[in-house]
């Protein structure tokens, strides 16, 4: 058996404009690149990105380097990576699945797949982040004439009435045949109010809503999903949900209409393959989404996402955020995510 050489670089990434949540602003990103080699392969290497999200990942550690150290001195004594037993760790398994594919195939294109022969690209949403009405109005506009027919508004930042004035705006010029509208609320709602803000949004032809509630409030929830009058999509609802048997538990008693599924938060590759196949026993659509990762990270899951062939829009445009971000095959062309195959 081959021994592995894994190392660990840390990355601080900058954003081009500060990006809003319900949670906060981020100006910066800090992320982990594990790099492996082999010394009876000299010149060979596998890079993958290990990126929890602050005060959201489940394994948002204040020791995380010294965690995925262990993590990937696990790797090099067996040889390969133990799901099982670091599934509590999503963004380290994402990140350690990618670099460790990478060093086994020696290319970006992770899978053969249309996509990752430049002969496809990904539908993907255009994403309009929190922020003055004027400033959301403005992505809006530049999303819509670049081509999106897909267009997902971040929620719960700048006063309600407003952001459903903007939702106007779109359904004034563009009808739901013509534009998609999706909305993330990121658990801003509070549960006594969540439905009647969720009848205001279902006049406005919306295809879902992301965590219109915190994550956690199990009960509030379940009301919400059955009588809900638009779809609703989990997403934070989903952390922390590891094991399959939780997965399968979460979806029977909460019956979400849609999940979102983010590697680096889900389980990577095989946790984000078991919340998709048994979502789909139960008639449960889904959509593959980034999580602020910089470039490596955002190539990983486009190209896992293309071997599903999935026929939503993908939640994929992250790739221009960062003013330090490092180069990869990928471009935007309108409203869809291209591998550019002959530049990789």
């Amino acid at each position: 058996m081959e021994t592995l050489n894994i190392e660990i670089f840390p990355r601080t990434f900058h954003f081009k404009k500060p990006a809003g949540t319900s949670r906060g602003t981020y100006t910066e990103r800090r992320s982990w690149y594990v790099r492996v080699t082999s010394a009876g392969e000299p010149g060979k290497q596998g890079w993958g990105e290990c990126a929890p999200l602050p005060q959201l990942s489940c394994d948002d550690l204040p020791d995380y380097g010294q965690v995925l150290r262990m993590v990937c001195d696990d790797v090099v004594r067996l040889g390969n990576l133990d799901k099982d037993r670091w599934r509590a760790y999503p963004s380290m398994v994402f990140g350690l699945e990618t670099a460790l594919r990478h060093w086994e195939l020696g290319t970006y294109a992770l899978w053969d797949t249309h996509f990752s022969r430049g002969e496809e690209g990904i539908c993907i949403n255009g994403l309009i982040w929190m922020g003055y009405y004027a400033s959301m109005y403005a992505q809006i506009r530049t999303k819509l004439d670049a081509g999106y027919r897909c267009v997902k508004l971040k929620i719960g930042a700048i006063g309600f009435d407003e952001e459903l004035e903007l939702l106007r705006f779109i359904r004034r010029h563009f009808s739901a045949s013509d534009v998609e509208l999706r909305v993330d609320a990121n658990g801003a709602f509070a549960p006594g109010e969540a439905m009647e803000k969720l009848g205001q949004l279902a006049e406005l032809d919306l295809h879902s809503i992301e965590q219109p509630i915190r994550a956690g409030q199990w009960e509030e929830m379940a009301r919400l999903t059955s009588t809900t009058p638009i779809p609703i999509a989990f997403d934070e609802e989903l952390i922390g949900h590891c094991a399959a048997e939780e997965k399968i538990n979460l979806l029977d008693v909460l019956r979400p209409q849609y999940i979102v599924l983010k590697p680096s938060l889900h389980g990577g590759f095989d946790g984000c393959r078991e919340w998709i196949e048994e979502a789909e026993k139960r008639g449960i659509g889904w959509w593959i989404t980034s999580a602020l990762e910089s470039n490596v990270g955002l190539n990983a899951i486009a190209q896992w996402c293309a071997t599903w062939r999935p026929s939503l829009p993908q939640g994929l445009g992250t790739g221009l955020l960062f003013t330090d971000n490092v180069p990869m095959p990928l471009e935007i062309r309108k409203d869809a995510l291209w591998y550019v195959a002959d530049r990789h």
